[in-house]
């Protein structure tokens, strides 16, 4: 996942999409929609959307995981968070409780345990604000166990926070000074979020533990996923789930699990996470914490299985990305993950008596699991790099399995330098599929719902791994979906897509928005979750050819005031100026006095020093302050700026109206890789242009921007660094129309993203039956979606249609109507 920033409100986007008649109360628009329903378009695959699934947010442990105890293991650490240790999420609750690391452990893998001093007993607290039971449910406890003594009585009870049963214990005898699992069952006779795990060891002498567990026996289809979160992912019928990751898959060290030595900040590596539970690893997770791969592969691939899903992992490239941007130059570790790779492959499809098909089939899936499609790397940011390991991959994987899709990647954004040039290897080196991500603002979303009819239509296959609108309100799912009009009618090249991320436990947000949202004994579907249920279910089985008209639109001139700004860098300005195209001064500041001029956002150092304008908080970020008018149009601004310490440039924002919507140019960001110019709508950013360009600390910049109308010159030093015309309409009525085959319904879909209502005459040039069945969402651009309170979901209706007719869509909706034909 690219480096973006969260939006502030889209409430401001909705206001500037288009110029609405009159004022007061919103109006009608007029729209024309004409379908050649006689023809058929792109063909559309069965696995079009899907999910793609990481473990941030605490998505698996503690999420779609279904184990109740946090760090069962006693592996946390503070390499994982700087606030772990390996007795985080437990508590004494008696005698003399240890943690031990040493030659009494229970394997290589796992390698602390906790030894108790008898009598004596621990607590785990679990996630959110405790365990969840439900009354009348069961609940599985294990725990691996040894002790000194010829035996000794072990308890395990639910309780709550002061101590009193939830239901009853589960006693057992732990016997022998060797390493053996005990099991038990706990009905929960009261329903509680707050529950604590009490383990206790009576009599004398040491126990020791390990690996202890509870978990609810009403899992998804038996297979130890937490019911209600994966019944809403399969609720979205996806054609295929993307996993695990994203950043777990290309950060870290890449080398292998050598105990006791090992790396733990290392990236997701598939044969950790297989076998016995508690053989597995645990490992350092890229969103600080730990994970335990519980569930790991072969969850996953169950799991797909289990939702009609296909399978699409994604395995490291030896090229880090997400911020660190390494490439590991080691012949030999290189090797050993290409044929890892090539046992992957063996492990879901091999035959049973294969070396790595007989691993699966004794964790209880003789059948293969049926790979067609495998990512080599995630939003790598060294193109040549990338290419080389990337090439190495796949041509040892088509040379053994050439039906394996291998699926490469474009970097971290939707356009720019990295960008470009990843196109350009991957078509060179004549890549099956290319995976895209991008998170940006509601209004690039309504800007580029033509960005794949350009696409050349021989060349690389498009997966859209990763994408979204910057917030969880309905606003952005409006925006959503009318991209989405556009993957559809380019589905002939863009063969993927998915929505991301999943899921977010609501009390561990490390990104949002999210599509899924929980806690400990709740889930909701936000906003987006129901848009993309209601794209995902109706998507039918090809494109059919249609032409809408445009919603009625004037382009204002950009107009806006000044700023500077820096990220994680100190900076100092000079010489601040403001022109009008004719000359005229409108501002100038050379700082020989106050800062009276400019307004601070509070967040940074800002102090008039010597004559100039200085942020000295080399940590604070987004630190904008603002001077001028908000109506100047058609200016030149010139400063001065120089980079004193941090990680990057520095910032200077134009076309200013408030904090959240504004220009700037960003010289030397993402960790002085690159620049850029971004636009800011509603607080939400999209990239407009890049270029490699760097910031050297010490060195005075000469910075010039023009603004004419809505075209925009950059100088630097005095020889133009690029150029841009914002000329895109944010359109806010899009449509696609597709057809189901199993039912002969055409599946018309209209979203309409604006307070007017859009009163639309449809010509479908065919008869059809005299009514159709419609699905709407409709809210306010501002609802959310809570556990609480679900504003928007979809609403069935039956509409009146004839082969032309008028229909009125409502205002900030979309609908799909399937209209059945008597042809």
């Amino acid at each position: 996942m690219p480096r973006k920033h969260v939006l502030l409100s889209a409430a401001l986007a909705a206001s500037l999409l288009v110029a609405v008649p009159g004022s007061g109360a919103a109006a009608d628009t007029d729209y024309t929609l004409k379908i050649d329903a006689t023809k058929k378009g792109a063909y559309i695959d069965d696995s079009m959307y899907g999910v793609f699934f990481e473990d941030i947010n605490r998505a698996a442990d503690g999420g779609l995981y279904a184990e109740l105890v946090q760090n069962r293991s006693f592996e946390y650490d503070p390499a994982d968070n700087a606030s772990y240790h390996g007795l985080t999420s437990w508590a004494p609750h008696s005698g003399t409780v240890d943690l031990a690391d040493d030659a009494g452990r229970m394997n290589e893998r796992n390698r602390r345990y906790l030894k108790l001093g008898l009598p004596a007993g621990v607590i785990n607290s679990g996630y959110n604000s405790g365990i969840s039971v439900r009354s009348g449910q069961r609940y599985d406890f294990s725990v691996w166990a040894r002790t000194d003594q010829a035996s000794t009585p072990l308890t395990a009870t639910i309780t709550d926070p002061a101590g009193a049963a939830l239901g009853d214990p589960v006693q057992v005898q732990v016997r022998g000074d060797g390493w053996a699992r005990y099991t038990g069952t706990i009905r929960a006779k009261k329903t509680s979020t707050t529950g604590r795990l009490l383990v206790t060891g009576g009599g004398a002498g040491t126990l020791r533990l390990d690996m202890v567990s509870l978990m609810p026996q009403d899992t998804f289809k038996g297979h130890g996923l937490r019911r209600d979160l994966a019944e809403k992912i399969a609720a979205l019928k996806p054609g295929f789930v993307r996993f695990p990751g994203g950043c777990l898959v290309n950060t870290g060290s890449h080398y292998g699990y050598d105990a006791p030595n090992f790396e733990r900040r290392r990236s997701y590596q598939w044969k950790d996470t297989i076998g016995p539970v508690e053989q597995r690893a645990t490992n350092w997770n890229f969103w600080g914490y730990n994970q335990s791969y519980g569930l790991g592969y072969y969850e996953y691939f169950q799991f797909s299985e289990d939702i009609g899903a296909m399978p699409l992992p994604v395995v490291p490239a030896l090229v880090t990305g997400c911020g660190q941007n390494r490439a590991t130059d080691d012949p030999a570790l290189l090797a050993r993950h290409v044929q890892d790779t090539l046992d992957l492959i063996e492990f879901a499809n091999g035959p049973a008596d294969s070396t790595w098909g007989r691993k699966r089939a004794e964790m209880g899936h003789p059948k293969p699991f049926k790979l067609t499609h495998l990512a080599v790397g995630n939003e790598e940011n060294l193109p040549d790099e990338f290419m080389a390991r990337f090439t190495k991959f796949r041509d040892a994987i088509n040379a053994k399995y050439p039906d394996i899709t291998v699926v490469s990647n474009t970097g971290p954004d939707d356009t720019g330098g990295t960008f470009d040039r990843l196109w350009q290897l991957n078509k060179q080196a004549g890549v099956k599929m290319v995976d895209e991500h991008y998170y940006n603002s509601p209004s690039w979303f309504l800007e580029n719902n033509n960005r794949y009819d350009s696409y050349d239509r021989n060349g690389p296959k498009v997966f859209l791994g990763e994408y979204a609108s910057l917030d969880n309100r309905y606003f952005n799912a409006l925006s959503e979906a009318a991209f989405m009009t556009g993957l559809e009618r380019n589905a002939d090249v863009v063969k993927l897509a998915s929505y991301a991320p999943l899921l977010a436990n609501e009390d561990y947000v490390q990104w949002r928005p999210d599509m899924i949202w929980f806690n400990n004994h709740a889930s909701w579907g936000s906003a987006s979750y129901e848009m993309q249920k209601l794209f995902m279910t109706n998507v039918g089985d090809h494109v059919v050819p249609s032409t809408a008209s445009a919603t009625p639109s004037t382009q204002a001139p950009i107009t806006g005031a000044i700023g500077l700004s820096t990220w994680a860098t100190a900076a100092t300005y000079d010489d601040v100026s403001v022109t009008s195209a004719s000359g005229q001064a409108l501002f100038n500041d050379d700082f020989s006095g106050t800062d009276a001029q400019w307004t601070k956002s509070g967040r940074g150092a800002w102090n008039v020093v010597n004559g100039a304008y200085v942020q000295s908080d080399a940590a604070a970020e987004d630190t904008l302050v603002t001077a001028g008018d908000k109506s100047w149009r058609d200016y030149t601004l010139n400063l001065k700026a120089t980079k004193q310490a941090g990680r990057e440039g520095f910032l200077v924002a134009f076309g200013v109206q408030d904090t959240g919507n504004y220009y700037w140019w960003n010289l030397g960001g993402w960790n002085n890789t690159q620049s850029a110019v971004e636009k800011a709508v509603g607080g939400a950013k999209s990239t407009l242009m890049t270029n490699g360009t760097r910031i050297d600390t010490g060195r005075t910049y000469d910075v010039r921007v023009e603004v004419r109308g809505r075209h925009v010159a950059l100088f630097l030093d005095g020889q133009k660094w690029g150029e841009f015309t914002d000329d895109k309409l944010a359109e806010p009525f899009r449509q696609v129309v597709t057809r189901d085959l199993a039912t002969g319904e055409l599946i018309v879909k209209v979203v309409n993203a604006q307070d007017n209502a859009a009163r639309t005459r449809i010509d479908l040039g065919v008869p059809v039956a005299s009514t159709a069945r419609a699905t709407v969402l409709q809210g306010r651009p501002d609802d959310v979606n809570t556990e609480f309170s679900q504003p928007i979901r979809a609403r069935a209706e039956q509409v009146r249609v004839a082969s032309s007719f008028t229909h009125t869509f409502p205002p900030n909706s979309v609908t799909f109507l399937r209209i059945r034909s008597r042809s």
